[in-house]
């Protein structure tokens, strides 16, 4: 007969004993198992607020940094083109979610910083979970202030893209794709045109004749230069720089650090007894 193993100091003869120290390590087990749950949660949790607070510091040095040079190699001549659907003052800002949502996020970004991408990559699911639910519209303003710093080219390519995108009624997905595929900062791969219509094969229905003539014609170019124009003029810090309501909410709002779960707080206040958007935007 095979030999039984018998917990430490509990009798064979006395079947509640074992039971009830069977009993205490399942409990001591189940225990274990969600402290760790805990441990691993506040880890994530204090990723994110982590990597949100260091992009703030990378954003305002590459602020303090950069200068007004047109971007390398690119074509500014020409007029001014709006991608379709632009709103805001002079027509500056790409609007995302419902026209009459009760709150507004305006944010400035450039695709080539790597704190914008920090912020979106933290952000975008409670972002976009706050748009589908009719609670904010997201007003983006493009800047090329790492072209400015650089002499470099790929944000303005990058913007430009992202209003043909907007033309073509796919910007959400593609200013997405952009940041989760964002090369290193000092890596300018955003100024090559091929690298901007192959991310762009990542978007369903974006790879079209139009959107390739848009993106190699530099068709909204001059428009990027003009919104970069705006937020020079505007003296803010870096990018990002976003705004809940006209409010600096990062990297924090008053005392409190930003985060997912602080943003939905916010915004919930911002929102108190208003009802939520459901106007499609005007196309």
């Amino acid at each position: 007969m095979p030999p039984r193993f018998v917990a430490a100091g509990v009798s064979d003869n006395n079947p509640d004993a074992k039971r009830a120290a069977r009993d205490r390590l399942i409990q001591e087990r189940e225990q274990h198992k969600a402290g760790e749950r805990r441990r691993r949660q506040l880890i994530v949790a204090g990723a994110v607020v982590g990597v949100l607070a260091l992009a703030a510091v990378i954003g305002v040095i590459a602020a303090n940094a950069g200068g007004n040079d047109n971007a390398k190699g690119a074509s500014t001549a020409g007029p001014v083109v709006a991608p379709t659907g632009a709103d805001g003052k002079d027509a500056l800002a790409i609007p995302v979610g419902a026209v009459d949502a009760p709150s507004t996020l305006a944010v400035w970004e450039d695709f080539r910083c790597p704190a914008c991408a920090a912020f979106e990559n933290g952000m975008r699911s409670t972002i976009h979970e706050l748009e589908t639910k009719g609670q904010i519209r997201v007003q983006y303003h493009l800047a090329t202030l790492i072209d400015d710093k650089t002499r470099g080219g790929g944000s303005l390519h990058a913007a430009n893209a992202a209003g043909c995108a907007q033309d073509a009624g796919k910007f959400p997905a593609y200013h997405d794709v952009l940041y989760t595929n964002q090369p290193d900062e000092m890596d300018d791969a955003y100024a090559k045109n091929a690298k901007l219509l192959d991310l762009a094969t990542k978007v369903p229905g974006l790879d079209t004749p139009a959107f390739r003539s848009c993106v190699e014609n530099g068709t909204h170019n001059s428009w990027v230069v003009k919104s970069n124009e705006a937020f020079q003029a505007g003296h803010f810090n870096g990018t990002p720089t976003v705004q809940l309501n006209g409010e600096s909410i990062f990297p924090t709002k008053g005392s409190e650090q930003i985060s997912p779960a602080a943003f939905k707080k916010w915004v919930a206040q911002a929102n108190k007894g208003k009802k939520a958007g459901k106007a499609s935007p005007a196309s």
